[in-house]
């Protein structure tokens, strides 16, 4: 996993290592060393900066946006379609606003887990149905490492301020509206 927002742990709701490059280890007395071996050594020393500085510069990238309804209120949010956006999400944010959040696409329907570790602010997360219905709503703490899964096999889930759902009477099985969810419901 990398930088700092509630991570999606894809999968049976267990934690993933993410990132996937390995540094091998420093052979300090410099024994069974050869050029070739330090040439490895360099060229995964180089990639791993590199990997790390494309990351960096994906979470920086500014992410799509749309509207999504619920009952009588709008929720402008970022979508994190792709696996590198999912698991940057909000990441780093100091602040949600009120009416804003984030829609976390899946390719695949599942039972998606998400957790805090390194998440500095409070987020309400609802899991959401192809339909659009939500399945169920969780507050979440910063900073932790708790799951957060949904309860039924999704393909979304749609983070906000914590609070935000329960203060706007949101709630499971309800349903919400625009984007992959189709046009707002009257």
């Amino acid at each position: 996993m990398t930088t700092v927002r509630p991570e999606p742990v894809e999968g049976q709701c267990s934690k993933s290592s993410g990132g996937g490059s390995t540094v091998p280890r420093h052979n300090p007395a410099g024994m069974g060393s050869s050029p070739d071996r330090t040439m490895k050594r360099q060229l995964s020393a180089f990639l791993a900066a590199l990997l790390a500085a494309s990351s960096l510069a994906l979470a920086d990238a500014t992410l799509p946006k749309l509207a999504l309804h619920a009952g009588a209120h709008t929720f402008e949010v970022e979508v994190a379609a792709t696996p590198q956006q999912r698991q940057t999400g909000l990441m780093g944010r100091t602040r949600v606003a009120d009416d804003a959040g984030m829609l976390f696409v899946f390719d695949e329907k599942g039972m998606h887990c998400f957790w805090m570790k390194n998440t500095l602010i409070p987020l309400s997360i609802a899991f959401l149905a192809d339909d659009g219905r939500i399945v169920n709503v969780q507050d979440m703490q910063p900073q932790t490492q708790d799951f957060h899964c949904s309860q039924a096999a999704v393909r979304y889930a749609l983070e906000v301020k914590q609070g935000g759902f329960r203060s706007r009477g949101i709630q499971p099985g309800m349903r919400v509206s625009g984007g992959p969810f189709g046009p707002r419901r009257e």
